[in-house]
């Protein structure tokens, strides 16, 4: 008997014992063996992808661009970005810096939101911007796109602090967007 059948059967199915909450229960596990072999066919078609070829080349961001669509590599099942191939000490390291990077981000909107942009330039700068710490980072991966990429996020951070600075709230949210963007398409392409 097929799932379908059975678990039409069993909605149907009239209990005339005593046993009212065993069509509840019956039900449950028709549920839960349905989405068991989901999953099983899901792991099998992720097995079948998993050595798909990587993204040969990375589109180029303009200033203010929209990133729209850049999310394509972010689907269901197989990660289809590149891997950076890293080691469990450079995991956790890139994981803080990361982890850094989005505290500072929200720090901005933060200040931005208060008017605070002298603040929030400074912020900008020394946590994202292309310090030599960072500069170094980048070099490090041995990947030579994300290491571009990397460079134009931090060199657009330093960009972003001196938009920062006009106390124009427009600029700097569109300042915001733009470095944002970088980080949209790092982490759609790249993975540790």
């Amino acid at each position: 008997m097929t799932i379908k059948a059975l678990t039409k059967n069993a909605l149907n199915m009239p209990f005339t014992f005593k046993a009212p909450k065993l069509k509840s229960y019956l039900l449950l596990f028709i549920i839960l063996m349905l989405v068991n072999q989901a999953c099983k066919d899901k792991s099998e078609e992720t097995s079948a992808q998993a050595d798909l070829p990587a993204k040969e080349a990375l589109p180029e961001i303009k200033e203010g661009s929209k990133m729209g669509h850049i999310l394509e590599n972010a689907t269901m099942g197989a990660d289809k970005r590149v891997s950076l191939k890293l080691n469990p000490m450079q995991k956790e390291h890139q994981l803080l810096n990361m982890r850094d990077h989005l505290d500072a981000v929200q720090n901005i909107v933060a200040l931005l939101s208060e008017e605070k942009y002298d603040e929030a330039s400074k912020i900008a700068y020394t946590r994202l911007g292309s310090t030599t710490e960072m500069k170094l980072m980048c070099a490090s991966f041995g990947d030579a796109d994300f290491e571009k990429l990397g460079l134009a996020f931090h060199k657009s951070a330093d960009a972003m602090s001196e938009v920062f600075k006009s106390g124009d709230k427009n600029k700097s949210l569109k300042a915001l967007s733009n470095t944002m963007n970088y980080c949209v398409q790092c982490h759609a392409t790249y993975r540790q």
